[in-house]
């Protein structure tokens, strides 16, 4: 068959070809290629390096400044808290001569506004004897027939006063 013998030479040719396109290939990334990925993961490497060293000055900074911070907020609210506690304190001493003065205040109005109640209370009975006197002279009028005079209805009605 023709076609059998064809393919050693043929072959041949293209194998010869192919071995010259990948050595050229191998030497052309092996010498140009490489050296300049490699360069360039030695960048990006140190690159890499010096952004976490970078990173780790920052963050101890960070740190120290933190507790710094820490430290001025823990003053600053001590701080505070005593300013807060003085003006309880302030507010309660103030509060209570208010309410010491106000109780002064109440106790002068209960004990004027006691006698006012009792003066009435006084008015009152006395308005109270006088209206059971004359219900005294009625009763007895209407009762038993008789005449009473003013004064004795008074000392009657003054007499079961006092008795009760």
């Amino acid at each position: 068959m023709p076609q059998i013998s064809q393919i050693a030479a043929t072959y041949a040719s293209q194998i010869f070809w192919l071995l010259i396109t990948f050595g050229i290939l191998y030497f052309g990334i092996g010498k140009m290629m490489v050296p300049r990925v490699t360069g360039v993961m030695d960048l990006r490497e140190r690159q890499v390096a010096d952004d976490l060293a970078a990173a780790e000055r920052t963050r101890a900074e960070a740190t120290t400044t933190e507790a710094a911070w820490q430290a001025d907020m823990d003053a600053a609210r001590a701080t505070a808290q005593a300013e807060v506690a003085a003006a309880k304190s302030r507010a309660s001493q103030s509060s209570e001569a208010q309410l010491h003065a106000v109780d002064e205040q109440l106790n002068e109005r209960i004990a004027h506004h006691d006698l006012a109640i009792g003066n009435a209370k006084a008015a009152a009975m006395v308005k109270v004897q006088d209206i059971a006197a004359e219900t005294v002279q009625e009763l007895v009028a209407k009762v038993a027939g008789l005449t009473v005079s003013p004064e004795v209805a008074h000392a009657a009605v003054r007499q079961e006063l006092h008795n009760v």
